[in-house]
């Protein structure tokens, strides 16, 4: 078992870039294992969606075993969705380890747990924090949270306090909304576009930080929140364009995650 003992956000600042295409591929050909400490509602469709694009899931999230789990792992998400105490602890002993992590701090602000939890959590620089534009001006304390885990602003709207997260952890932001927003301490980029149904189907979000995790293991943090973002941006249109609806488009976005190309990908950033 190989253990990491750095606790600073995964690749050095000096690798190269990444281009989502090239970081498509080099995660199909690596099919990094990904540890989900994540949202119950959304352990199932984040299992078969990191499985379409063609990582290995595995949700382990117990004491005692998540720990030495982080330790063989790629990528680390930790989801706040549903912060049990077993997961509290779960997810202090993963991000503890070194290996490349993801916060998604769902519906902080308002709720005292897990946004406590969420700043203790902070400390350990997450590679990448994911989250609506509301969750994200809570982490940085500007605002107070949305409604539930639905956001109340806009993605632009956080741009500032996403620079200052970046800032403050030494990694990458991700403002998800109708245009994504990924930040680092010195880069801003866009990804437009995307269906709204993703906002439909319980863990499309979720299973979000859990592909950047995913993606967080072969590449910098910064080039893995734009290839996620990317490739849930082109998988949903696509889905959307032959669905009737959530139930059908949750299907049709899976098959479309196992179904799209590096050469798909071309075009959807751009960098400020």
């Amino acid at each position: 078992m190989v253990v990491r003992t750095s606790s600073s956000p995964s690749t050095p600042a000096s690798a190269p870039e990444v281009a989502p295409a090239r970081a498509l591929e080099r995660l199909r050909e690596a099919s990094p294992l990904t540890q989900c400490i994540t949202n119950a509602v959304a352990t199932n469709f984040t299992a078969n969606a990191l499985l379409a694009l063609g990582a290995a899931p595995a949700m382990c999230d117990i004491p005692d075993e998540a720990g030495m789990f982080a330790g063989i792992a790629g990528g680390v998400l930790v989801n706040l969705g549903t912060p049990t105490s077993e997961q509290r602890d779960a997810a202090r002993e993963a991000v503890a380890v070194g290996t490349p992590w993801v916060l998604d701090p769902v519906a902080v602000g308002a709720l005292p747990v897990r946004t406590a939890l969420a700043h203790e959590l902070l400390e350990a620089r997450p590679a990448i924090i994911r989250g609506n534009a509301s969750e994200i001006l809570a982490m940085a304390g500007a605002g107070a949270g949305g409604r539930g885990v639905d956001a109340t602003d806009a993605s632009e709207d956080a741009l500032d306090a996403a620079r200052s997260l970046a800032t403050r952890t030494g990694g990458t932001v991700a403002v998800s909304g109708e245009t994504d927003l990924i930040v680092d301490a010195e880069r801003t980029a866009r990804v437009r576009g995307g269906s709204a149904l993703l906002t439909k189907v319980t863990g499309g979000g979720c299973a979000l930080g859990a592909a950047m995790a995913a993606f967080a293991a072969i590449a910098e943090p910064f080039d893995a929140a734009l290839a996620a973002s990317a490739v849930w941006a082109v998988a949903s249109e696509r889905a959307a364009s032959g669905s009737r609806g959530p139930g059908s488009f949750a299907v049709a976005f899976l098959d479309e995650l196992a179904a799209i190309q590096p050469a798909d990908l071309e075009g959807r950033a751009e960098l400020a």
